[in-house]
């Protein structure tokens, strides 16, 4: 497939680069920083501002699917940055009829119990709550529009650098926990998932969630 990925250079997004290209897929890598990219026969780098809705769409033009691993989490004002950057990113795709849109969530929005969020739990890490918020906003905005298929991968509590087993279980609205309780996913098996999700469309208009069990 032909897809562009935004944030191709970041911890999840990186990730999602290399499972995409070894899968063979082309991808146009829209970045801030083209050079931190790595050299491949099927990568195409793209400079743009993810807040510029407008120079956005002319990048992401024409492909057959894009895939958001945007993220705030070097500036100031996190939750602010990346409300505003996902608005600006569903402007660019409503402008040029994009066919398919997946987005890298987070953790805080699954549901540890019947409506009890991850987020309202005390153990929640008070450093990553606006990242939270964030990303939780992203999935209300998401759900409340009609205009963009789209499909929000959130991973499990803890995702870290680690191996690409891929054995781990997906999952809906609920966080997905081991026998000892731990939530956890190497952001190599994230990238498998969401790639799968690109490649066999199951979850268009929903969330979903995987973590090792």
């Amino acid at each position: 497939m032909n897809i562009a990925l935004i944030g191709a250079s970041g911890f999840i997004g990186s990730a999602l680069l290399n499972e995409a290209l070894e899968r063979g897929h082309r991808v146009t890598a829209v970045v801030t920083h083209p050079e931190r990219l790595p050299q491949h026969d099927n990568l195409t780098p793209a400079k743009a501002d993810v807040m510029d809705s407008d120079a956005l769409a002319k990048v992401l033009a024409g492909y057959d699917a894009v895939i958001s691993a945007f993220s705030g989490h070097a500036q100031d004002d996190v939750y602010g940055y990346y409300i505003k950057g996902v608005e600006s990113i569903l402007r660019a795709l409503e402008s040029i009829d994009a066919k398919r849109f997946l987005i890298v969530g987070g953790a805080a929005s699954l549901e540890v119990a019947p409506g009890k969020l991850l987020f309202d739990t005390p153990e929640f890490p008070e450093q990553y709550k606006a990242t939270a918020q964030g990303a939780k906003a992203a999935l209300e905005l998401l759900r409340s529009q009609s205009e963009q298929t789209w499909t929000m991968l959130s991973p499990a509590a803890e995702i870290f650098p680690g191996e690409r087993t891929g054995q781990f279980q997906l999952g809906g609205d609920q966080l997905i926990t081991d026998q000892d309780g731990h939530s956890r996913i190497s952001v190599q098996d994230y990238a498998v998932a969401m790639i799968d999700e690109l490649e066999k469309p199951q979850h268009r208009d929903q969330r979903f969630t995987l973590g090792y069990v």
